[in-house]
């Protein structure tokens, strides 16, 4: 079960986010660095976590054209990254490129590559604002598509789409869900949530936890209640 739980360290502290690895490596099978550790403490806060013996999910969600993206991702794997994100949006291109060029120069040995479909903060209302047409379910499984034609490993989507994805993608294809929140716990800016248990068991490969375990008084026994709870 711990390889399927990944952590997010969404703070701005490296001692902070050092500390929480030390405190929950032997509980979480991957820790999560996204934009606001990378930017206040840099790639190497990615060493530090690698060199500890943490495997890092890279969560930077590249978007941009696909020369840009496809050399960050090179540079990204160059850290030792388990795992690293870009968005589907970005298109086909821009994801093949990238697929393409960590199998030429790492082969087996690259990182997982996921896309980003629908961000766990939109709903339906707020993609039609963006003039997207179509309902959220249906715009995520557009994209989970494109993402798994591209070759892309696997993709990001909330715990409400899983069981519709199940359906229609490949059994190898990985899917990893943010927007995990414990009965008790408030949504915060999240849209589209379920606890732990409803996202495994409607088939997730890995699941995000957040706030429901950092901003614990004790992430530690937090951690290992939520395990439990399972």
């Amino acid at each position: 079960m711990k390889e399927k739980m990944i952590i997010a360290l969404d703070i701005s502290s490296r001692e902070r986010a050092l500390h929480l690895v030390r405190e929950l490596h032997d509980l979480a099978g991957m820790f999560k660095v996204g934009s606001q550790l990378y930017t206040a403490a840099g790639p190497e806060i990615v060493r530090e976590i690698v060199d500890m013996g943490g495997r890092v999910f890279l969560d930077l969600k590249f978007h941009d054209i696909p020369n840009t993206v496809t050399r960050a991702a090179v540079e990204a794997a160059k850290l030792g990254v388990l795992m690293m994100t870009l968005h589907a949006s970005g298109g086909r291109a821009m994801m093949e490129s990238v697929v393409g060029e960590l199998h030429e120069k790492l082969a087996s040995k690259r990182p997982r590559v996921v896309a980003v479909t629908i961000l766990t903060s939109l709903d339906t209302p707020a993609l039609f604002e963006l003039g997207l047409e179509q309902p959220v379910e249906v715009q995520v499984e557009r994209l989970a598509l494109l993402a798994q034609d591209c070759g892309v490993d696997g993709i990001v989507c909330s715990p409400r789409e899983i069981q519709p994805l199940r359906k229609i993608v490949d059994a190898n294809f990985k899917i990893i869900t943010p927007g995990i929140r414990m009965p008790d716990q408030f949504l915060n800016d999240q849209q589209r949530t379920a606890t732990p248990h409803e996202a495994l068991a409607a088939g997730a490969d890995y699941v995000v936890l957040g706030r429901a375990i950092t901003m614990e008084p004790d992430p530690r026994a937090a951690m290992q209640r939520l395990i439990q709870s399972i």
